[in-house]
């Protein structure tokens, strides 16, 4: 990786951890957290719509890799449940940033293809279809239900320390107790 993208990365990264915790905070704010000028920042994003749009493109992008690193399509349903939950969590201020405060989706203006078939609803069908998850629940309130728990188990760890195989395994109990099958 170039010098270049380096420090393309360390802003993005930057911005969405500081966004992810402040909508509001200053271009200087985000500048100092990627280790960068403002004048730096401003040579790689010239104004904070810029910045926001590539910090939500480059989250996306993260939190694809991630669920796609995660293989899920593999081995046992709770299993990959499990690896799914870590995977999300090590990517979890990108989370934050995309779903803390729904300013910043609002303002995204995705290029109007379709969604691809989304691997996390597979994972909830095979799931179901193997007995381990709740069939009279839909699977996109499962998915609902995780995200929240995955959202609360990253901010939980952030807040109180709480170190991420604790969330990781408490994320993944308190959602099988509530969609495992009775």
């Amino acid at each position: 990786m170039s010098t270049r993208d380096r420090t393309r990365s360390a802003i993005l990264d930057a911005a969405a951890t500081v966004l992810g915790r402040d909508y509001q905070a200053k271009l200087a704010e985000i500048a100092d957290a990627a280790g960068v000028g403002r004048t730096t920042l401003h040579r790689y994003f010239p104004d904070r719509a810029t910045l926001i749009e590539a910090t939500i493109e480059d989250s996306v992008a993260a939190i694809e890799s991630a669920v796609g690193d995660a293989a899920i399509d593999q081995g046992p349903a709770l299993d990959a449940m499990r690896r799914l939950v870590a995977a999300m969590l090590s990517v979890g201020d990108r989370l934050v940033f995309l779903f803390g405060d729904p300013r910043v989706l609002a303002e995204h203006d995705p290029d109007g293809s379709p969604p691809p078939d989304d691997p996390l609803i597979a994972l909830i069908e095979r799931g179901q279809a193997d007995g381990v998850f709740d069939p009279a629940l839909t699977p996109q309130w499962i998915q609902r239900v995780l995200w929240a728990l995955v959202y609360t188990g990253y901010t939980e760890g952030e807040q109180c320390g709480v170190p991420r195989h604790g969330i990781v395994d408490t994320v993944v109990k308190t959602l099988h107790s509530g969609i495992g099958r009775s």
